[in-house]
């Protein structure tokens, strides 16, 4: 096979619709747009939930209820297979996992899950273990350490 046998598969490619080409086209007159109004018109687009002017649904409906999801703690996942990159002895901690690109992003601390065999006698702080990680890392003769997360001062008033 060469360059210029190369084609895309059956199906991949799509001819382009051609508006307003008559009425035996199937796409005439209003080219697929309908009769008059503000959505025939070119350039038009209404947002996601416009309703004319109308109030919407969703600022109609009252807003009732406590939703838990703002208070979760989201933890970033290492599993232990991957901290076999480290030496014997070595205390891991988010920081070194962040150097070592095991962990990026925002979260709430690091858990350390227990996918994966750990063949290193390690330190490992992190701020909470799977039951499954503990047992691995102190079978090996390593320790686990948990490391709270400081909560960010709000002001109250």
């Amino acid at each position: 096979m060469r360059l210029h046998d190369l084609k895309p598969r059956p199906g991949a490619k799509h001819r382009r619709k051609r508006l307003g080409q008559g009425e035996s086209s199937g796409h005439g007159k209003t080219s697929g747009r309908g009769g008059k109004g503000q959505t025939a018109r070119s350039g038009s687009s209404i947002r996601i939930g416009f309703e004319g002017g109308q109030m919407p649904l969703i600022r109609r409906i009252p807003k009732r209820g406590f939703n838990n999801a703002r208070f979760t703690t989201r933890y970033l996942p290492v599993n232990i297979g991957s901290l076999n990159t480290f030496v014997d002895g070595v205390r891991v901690d988010e920081a070194l996992l962040r150097q070592g690109g095991l962990v990026n992003g925002n979260g709430d601390g690091v858990k350390i899950l227990g996918n994966g065999e750990l063949t290193r006698k390690l330190v490992v702080c992190a701020n909470a273990f799977s039951a499954s990680a503990k047992t691995k890392i102190e079978a090996v003769g390593g320790k686990c350490e948990v490391v709270t997360r400081r909560q960010p001062v709000t002001k109250q008033g």
